[in-house]
């Protein structure tokens, strides 16, 4: 069997055996919702590769006015669901849309699911609420975490996905915290592409998505619940960048705790590690996601781009995680340039390019509230060091930092490498994150940081 199809069977054998199973409809649960959308609201469903898009997922002509407002919502089946006589278990979701910011500060609306757990909240005060941004889905509408929360595993000859997050946000719901899931802007809404690691575009419709909870009949959450975020690799940075600009974009969102797993702080040095690696199509997914941030790269990317580069791009705008590490592993970004050289090169002899790259940097500013940094030492997908570091940079700050380098094997493949930490950590992660919700005492250990890997 060839490594990528090694790689892919064993990440959907995973998913198999934490319970990723399709369960038929009649399973779910819900009525009809009383903020559901009108047919009227929304237009024909999209189709990417073989996947119909719910016609939810169409974002109207005209956006709210206030950021996190609720644009629409409706039932959501939970695929994995257990029906009790005290209601389904873990919870009850709603898919929601509602309006948030895009990097060059116009609106836009982007898509998630709110889950309201069964179980009890244990700890002091009300039910908590943890904002959850995905690790990396894909580029494709059909590869939205919310719709991974209906359709686990997605096997259709066209397309792969796999909702490995879901293992996450059933930690979080047992110990009886409401969720709230992003897909980010552009990943499900199917009127524009989703701007992959866009450090604005991520921490907006993170803290967004805590807004909208809060106006969704049914809701136990209020404003008054504590609040945190949970992210890894993808998310880590989603988190991470949304803890650094609650003071400025969301004052009124106060943040208990956050957790930032395997964050891709910087992406100059992540371009770097990922080149080459069974994850290459991300390389697709950032550049698709940077010309649609910002058209003035659009001459520096025909410059330098061949006939295979653009098709390698339009190619990946579908995909998504399992669709690239079968089709593109340890493709070099070289091949997809007329000069031969790497995206890595072509950043350095490119300024526009590392200015944009320099704004997306995270670890400028203090983050709000205690935040949790876990990275794996081995980890040289999103490598280590710039992980480490910006634990070192926030600590530099004066943030409240709890620093936790993930001790594993080097396995001989980045993706692995970077996937162990997400699930040997995970558990320590929640209880982090639970504990801080709960109002135990912050941890911060920035003065032995110097001393740990």
């Amino acid at each position: 069997m060839p490594a990528p199809t090694r790689l892919l069977a064993a990440a959907v054998t995973v998913a198999a055996c934490l319970g990723a199973q399709a369960l038929p409809a009649a399973a779910a649960t819900g009525a009809t919702h009383p903020d559901a959308a009108d047919a009227s609201d929304v237009s024909a469903n999209e189709v990417s590769r073989g996947v119909t898009i719910p016609a939810f997922y169409d974002p109207p002509a005209e956006l709210p006015a206030t950021e996190g407002a609720l644009i629409r919502s409706e039932p959501l089946p939970l695929a994995l669901s257990l029906p009790t006589l005290h209601g389904p278990l873990p919870g009850t979701a709603t898919r929601v849309m509602y309006r948030t910011t895009d990097s060059t500060g116009a609106p836009a609306a982007a898509t998630g699911a709110y889950i309201e757990p069964s179980a009890k909240w244990r700890g002091a005060g009300p039910r908590p609420l943890v904002a959850l941004a995905p690790g990396t889905q894909g580029q494709g509408d059909q590869c939205a975490a919310s719709l991974g929360l209906e359709h686990p595993i997605r096997l259709n000859g066209q397309t792969v996905s796999v909702g490995y997050e879901d293992l996450a946000i059933y930690r979080l719901l047992a110990k009886g915290v409401a969720v709230v899931v992003t897909d980010y802007i552009g990943l499900g809404a199917t009127d524009r592409l989703h701007t992959y690691v866009n450090r604005l575009d991520e921490a907006h419709a993170v803290l967004d998505a805590v807004r909208a909870t809060r106006s969704l009949r049914g809701a136990s959450v209020t404003k008054e619940s504590p609040v945190g975020l949970f992210g890894y690799s993808q998310g880590g940075g989603a988190t991470a960048a949304a803890a650094e600009l609650q003071p400025t974009y969301a004052p009124d969102v106060r943040l208990s705790g956050t957790y930032a797993g395997a964050p891709p702080a910087d992406l100059t040095e992540t371009t770097k590690a990922i080149d080459g690696t069974d994850l290459v199509g991300a390389l697709g997914w950032s550049l698709n996601g940077f010309l649609q941030s910002d058209p003035e790269l659009r001459p520096i990317a025909d410059a330098h781009l061949n006939d295979k580069g653009r098709a390698a791009l339009e190619d990946l705008s579908t995909m998504c995680v399992g669709d690239a590490i079968i089709s593109y592993t340890s493709r070099k970004s070289s091949s997809w340039t007329t000069d031969g050289k790497s995206l890595e090169q072509i950043i350095q002899a490119e300024p526009k390019l590392q200015e944009f790259l320099a704004r997306q940097r995270i670890g400028k500013l203090k983050p709000a509230g205690p935040v949790r940094v876990a990275t794996g030492v081995a980890d040289n997908l999103v490598p280590h060091g710039q992980a480490r570091q910006l634990a070192v940079d926030w600590c530099g700050l004066g943030g409240q930092v709890s620093y936790k380098p993930v001790v594993l094997p080097d396995v001989g493949r980045a993706l692995i490498n970077h996937f162990g930490p997400l699930l040997t950590d995970q558990g320590d992660a929640v209880n982090w994150l639970t504990d801080r919700l709960a109002g135990k005492p912050e941890t911060n250990n920035c003065a032995s940081l110097p001393r740990l890997r």
